[in-house]
């Protein structure tokens, strides 16, 4: 019969992603986290399961759609995403895929982290985007006592808050990043995004982002061309008056992979940031989450 399937394996599904792997086993208990092989293996069973595989499969063929402005033509600048989606997301936050060295710091918690890391991207990928660099924003954030005090308390929590509203009113909350302009690609230093000085410390920027990484996020490290040169910044979403900032999402890039996973363009208006590190020392402070989020990815 033209319907008799012959050839082809069973689906893959309904098995643990930790307990099958061998040799990602012997790694955690080698490296010192033995101790986190219970929270692996429950985690590897969840997202093995059919129901978090299909998640996977709908997070891709439904991609996020950016809604630059409202019905009445007030700027929006959001981002909307299916519901399986939100569910890897709060997967992964829950079990502290995005903080858990910060949270609960302890030998080979960062081993730990990485291993929940590869079994997320087994299911899948793009999730992982915004979920590394939350985690890698923490010892950036550091380097601005102020800011870190504000801001650690969302980030380590493992309640996952998706609405658009300002953090201070949320359960948890991501940070982005966005670096690279049209102009210099990877060479960072040829931005031009400007950020002028203004009161109480903190800075306006002015100019564009050819790539914005996860826009939907509650902040995003930026650099910008500050007086003493390119320096990195915290730009929230919201204002601390409690107004939208003025961060303008112009487009989604059309990706062949990554697809579940919002990149964007962006630009600033004057928009309110804050600075971390000292101004003209961006790319070494903004350094330390590269190298933490590059660390995901091998």
């Amino acid at each position: 019969m033209g319907d008799e399937i012959l050839n082809q394996p069973p689906p893959l599904a309904d098995y643990n992603l930790f307990a099958t792997d061998r040799v990602l086993r012997e790694a955690v208990v080698r490296e010192g986290a033995g101790w986190a092989s219970a929270e692996l293996e429950e985690y590897g069973r969840k997202a093995g399961s059919a129901e978090a595989i299909e998640w996977g499969v709908q997070a891709n063929e439904y991609p996020p759609v950016l809604q630059t402005h409202d019905r009445y033509g007030r700027r929006r600048d959001e981002v909307e995403f299916h519901p399986a989606w939100h569910h890897l997301m709060r997967l992964a936050v829950e079990h502290g895929i995005h903080s858990g060295p910060w949270a609960r710091p302890r030998p080979g918690a960062h081993v730990a982290r990485a291993a929940l890391a590869m079994l997320a991207s087994e299911n899948e990928a793009g999730h992982i985007c915004p979920i590394s660099m939350t985690y890698a924003s923490v010892p950036v954030l550091r380097k601005n006592i102020g800011i870190a005090a504000e801001w650690n308390p969302l980030i380590i929590s493992t309640s996952y808050d998706p609405a658009f509203r300002p953090a201070q009113e949320k359960q948890g909350a991501l940070i982005g990043m966005a670096m690279t302009e049209k102009q210099g690609g990877s060479d960072v230093r040829a931005n031009v995004t400007r950020a002028e000085p203004v009161s109480d410390g903190a800075y306006v920027l002015n100019g564009h982002k050819w790539f914005c990484s996860a826009p939907m996020s509650d902040a995003f490290l930026v650099l910008a061309q500050a007086p003493r040169g390119l320096s990195c910044f915290l730009l929230p979403r919201w204002t601390p008056d409690g107004k939208r900032n003025a961060f303008h999402l112009q487009r989604l890039k059309p990706k062949l992979g990554n697809r579940s996973n919002a990149s964007s363009e962006v630009e600033f208006h004057s928009a309110w940031a804050r600075p971390i590190g000292e101004e003209g020392r961006g790319v070494a402070t903004i350094m330390e989450m590269v190298h933490h989020t590059r660390l995901d990815c091998v």
